[in-house]
């Protein structure tokens, strides 16, 4: 661990208790990385392990750990900004992934419960922030629940309650922030943040969600895109080969990005 990861640490803790919503636009790979990076609203870098493992030709949530751990490390050596990592569920020994991402300069991670059993997805968190304090890190895990995403044929309400009872237990444990997929309604999200307190939840930008400022007045800390920025490159990329093979050309106006 280097000053300069410790102080990106800080720094992403400040925008995650800031009273602004963080806006964090999901990359996966170094040129991703730099496009986001150079406009000036771009405040920390988060990666997408869905794009990233696509980008590989696996299936979300079945990339190896080693290329988990490579696929961040190009991200951060793209840029000179806070960079918080998608690692699926922390992997087998969830504690020795975060030492290893913190020595690679990464300073927050997304891990994910998988709905295990509550007390050994809590364990899982608690082992996550103590080895990041061990490092001297202020790791800024957004930990996260399945419990809506992946909540089933159960009421809702049984499914928002099992969220913010897993993330109250989170937060004891250390975690600063709670993922909760498949919460971004407006009504599950006033539940959400009433049962977790303002500022604690991050959630996910889906197609059919509320602006980043209607989440903010809501008490959300933080928003990101996970795979949908990829999604939307690769049908901009599927739309310009349609119009090649039709007889296109490629646009005069465009950027010189890479």
């Amino acid at each position: 661990m280097t000053t300069n990861t410790a102080e990106k640490a800080t720094t992403l803790q400040s925008l995650h208790e800031a009273p602004e919503i963080l806006r964090v636009v999901n990359v996966w790979d170094a040129i991703s990385a730099k496009t986001v990076a150079a406009l000036p609203e771009t405040r920390a870098i988060a990666t997408a392990g869905h794009s990233i493992a696509a980008s590989y030709g696996y299936e979300d949530g079945g990339m190896p750990l080693e290329l988990a751990l490579a696929g961040a490390k190009t991200v951060v050596d793209a840029v000179d900004l806070p960079v918080t990592a998608d690692l699926d569920d922390g992997y087998e020994d969830p504690a020795e992934t975060i030492r290893r991402a913190i020595g690679l300069g990464i300073v927050g991670a997304n891990v994910e419960d998988r709905l295990r059993p509550f007390d050994e997805s809590v364990s899982r968190v608690a082992a996550i922030m103590k080895a990041a304090e061990q490092e001297g890190v202020a790791f800024q895990l957004n930990a996260r629940t399945d419990a809506i995403a992946k909540g089933g044929d159960r009421p809702i309400q049984e499914s928002i309650a099992d969220a913010i009872a897993r993330g109250k237990a989170f937060l004891d444990a250390g975690a600063p922030l709670v993922f909760v997929p498949g919460g971004h309604q407006r009504e599950v999200v006033e539940q959400l943040v009433e049962g977790l307190g303002r500022g604690k939840l991050s959630v996910i930008g889906l197609p059919g969600a509320l602006p980043a400022t209607a989440y903010e007045a809501l008490g959300v800390a933080r928003i990101s895109y996970g795979p949908l920025t990829q999604r939307v490159a690769l049908r901009a990329l599927r739309d310009l080969a349609t119009d090649l093979y039709d007889g296109g050309v490629v646009p005069e106006d465009t950027p010189v990005l890479n």
